[in-house]
């Protein structure tokens, strides 16, 4: 109880206590960091790099040994953010449990519909559209007639009318279908309200680090929505990050480095806040998706994705999004797009020159085309 923490509190301040560790255990050690960090150094380890060997684990020998770890400064603090930071991280987060729960219930509304003989979906693009809304509502209602219900329609679906008659036909609805399509449907208007509510909050929230979001939002692929849960993960000093390095390794969207007696043994990513590789993820996925503003994130997408894949060049791309906040944060400094033809201006050794001469040629090769004339010497 908060009693308990404020008596240990004192306790160590008595016993003139300095640095107080702990483990990362879920959420369990958040009440006791943020009572202590305010008058002790309180510092955060992972349970992963202060281990025991197993057989030999009570929670006095874990205390002793982190004690000692500590006191010989022998493990690394993790990253705990500021007050502001923290308010706005949890925020962002569950913001996005909502967006997630949301998506749930529309897929389960999808799914009684189907249930109940409906097939408006097969016609209709969106369940939760004007139109479609609407003649579930009157569905939910009591209104059985399909003419009745497919003239609700509105805009361009008032030319599928036909298709909506048909796919209007009920031939077994019963109540209890009804009763739950329009508690489904309540649902998602509660989870919309509280989804307007948490955005208004986070606006408030980041108004403190406007000039952060501003610079983020001239990447490419970020939105007013990604910039506010990337500034929630990571904050804004980057002090805390001595190199770009350390904040994609933090991150998790850098390849491991697992290596015995020459051998590679894994170099997949490592594990890293997976909140922030959601929204880098989201970030990725419209720069490599979008047609309009080419890009060089665009273009280096889709070099990698050529020999790599496409997930691993979506890692790449997150890590270069990365690197580029790192420096526009540390520098404040807008985003500098470097084109879509740096690479084809990139100087090049020999080497780099013959490997780009060679794929090209292979390309060729591909579409048919006889380039037995074209290969230069040093690609030979």
């Amino acid at each position: 109880m908060t009693r308990g923490l404020l008596d240990l509190a004192g306790w160590l301040a008595a016993h003139r206590v300095q640095v107080v560790a702990m483990e990362a255990t879920g959420a369990y050690w958040k009440p006791v960091f943020y009572l202590l960090e305010a008058s002790f150094e309180a510092q955060l380890v992972n349970p992963r790099d202060v281990k025991q060997v197993k057989g030999r684990k009570t929670d006095v020998k874990d205390a002793q040994w982190l004690a000692q770890l500590v006191q010989h400064d022998l493990v690394r603090s993790c990253f705990v953010p500021p007050p502001p930071i923290r308010d706005l991280r949890e925020l962002t987060r569950q913001h996005t449990h909502l967006a997630r729960d949301r998506a749930r219930v529309i897929n389960r509304l999808e799914k009684l519909i189907e249930e109940s003989g409906l097939k408006i979906s097969s016609v209709t693009s969106n369940t939760l559209g004007a139109s479609t809304r609407a003649m579930l509502e009157a569905i939910v209602a009591g209104e059985r007639d399909p003419a009745t219900l497919a003239e609700m329609a509105k805009g361009r679906l008032r030319a599928k009318i036909p298709q909506l008659r048909e796919a209007l036909q009920i031939a077994r609805f019963s109540d209890a279908s009804a009763f739950m399509i329009g508690q489904v449907l309540a649902q998602i208007d509660m989870l919309d309200a509280q989804l307007a509510a948490y955005a208004v909050k986070i606006e408030q929230a980041m108004r403190p680090f406007a000039r952060a979001k501003e610079l983020l939002m001239t990447i490419p692929g970020i939105s007013d929505r990604i910039a506010c849960g990337i500034i929630g993960s990571i904050g804004t000093d980057m002090t805390v990050f001595p190199t770009p390095g350390h904040l994609a390794s933090w991150a998790g969207v850098c390849p491991g480095n697992n290596r015995s007696a020459g051998r590679e043994l894994s170099s997949a990513t490592t594990h890293g806040d997976p909140y922030l590789r959601g929204w880098l993820g989201i970030a990725a996925g419209i720069i490599a998706q979008t047609r309009s503003h080419p890009n060089y994130l665009k273009s280096y997408y889709h070099r990698l994705r050529k020999r790599r894949g496409p997930l691993r060049a979506q890692v790449a791309v997150q890590h270069k999004i990365l690197t580029a906040t790192w420096h526009m944060l540390t520098h404040d400094v807008a985003y500098h797009d470097l084109g879509l033809d740096y690479f084809d201006h990139k100087p090049r050794s020999l080497q780099h020159q013959a490997q780009r001469a060679r794929r090209l040629i292979a390309e060729l090769i591909e579409q048919g085309y006889d380039v037995s004339q074209l290969i230069p010497d040093h690609a030979a």
